[in-house]
């Protein structure tokens, strides 16, 4: 009976069958006294750990402080999960005077179209833009918002720099492995007259990427309760 889910009144009936009559609160004493308790799966154990993993993240610190002491652009980039638009229900809360209705099934024949968020954070000045494509989440696509973060923020505030590094996850569209990728940076570094680095982070380390917890974790609490109707 260890691994079970039964509420302490269903243990209460089971032992009762059983010839045994407890209180709840006994049951529950018991059960604490032999540290038990309701407890969720926690993902702590990583799949793989490389020796060299300390050593990795520490090249990562120590190149982006190189480019902040420098005053050169240091950029975190990432797509957050793709969106149905439409009236879909959105986890969480938001104060409200009635409860918003919504299609009670996320068929994605039901939708206007797929929103492709792909964002790009400015790690110096803890600001960053969001560009939303509409069609496919592609290397290309990628570099395009960062071009456009660039034309809009970057070649301004960054004024006669000439080098810019990229912080991006090992997988997706910007993954190390995309031809696509590296042919569409070097056009912007060629558009643009920049010397481009990109560093990744480990498989299975992307969590770290500052864009995850400085800016999209902050996009989706504002955001929370409210569907993406356009």
């Amino acid at each position: 009976m260890k691994w079970t889910h039964r509420s302490l009144h269903t243990l209460q009936r089971a032992l009762r069958y059983r010839g045994f009559k407890a209180s709840l609160s006994t049951i529950a004493r018991l059960l604490r006294d032999r540290d038990f308790s309701l407890r969720t799966c926690r993902k702590n154990t990583a799949g793989t750990r490389h020796k060299d993993r300390d050593r990795q993240f520490r090249y990562l610190v120590r190149l982006r402080k190189l480019y902040r002491t420098q005053g050169w652009p240091v950029i975190s980039v990432d797509t957050k999960k793709k969106e149905l638009v439409g009236d879909f229900k959105n986890p969480g809360r938001s104060w409200r005077r009635e409860d918003r209705e919504v299609l009670d099934h996320d068929f994605p024949s039901w939708a206007v179209g797929r929103a492709i968020p792909h964002g790009v954070y400015d790690l110096a000045f803890d600001d960053g833009l969001v560009v939303v494509g509409t069609s496919h989440e592609t290397p290309s696509f990628a570099v395009a918002a960062i071009r456009r973060w660039w034309l809009e923020v970057g070649r301004w505030r960054y004024f006669g720099k000439r080098r810019l590094l990229i912080e991006a996850d090992a997988g997706g569209a910007n993954a190390a492995t995309k031809w696509e990728w590296k042919v569409a940076l070097q056009r912007l570094a060629d558009e643009f007259d920049l010397i481009i680095t990109v560093t990744h982070y480990p498989p299975g380390a992307s969590q770290w990427n500052p864009i995850d917890h400085r800016m999209f974790s902050l996009i989706s609490a504002t955001w929370a309760g409210e569907p993406l109707v356009s």
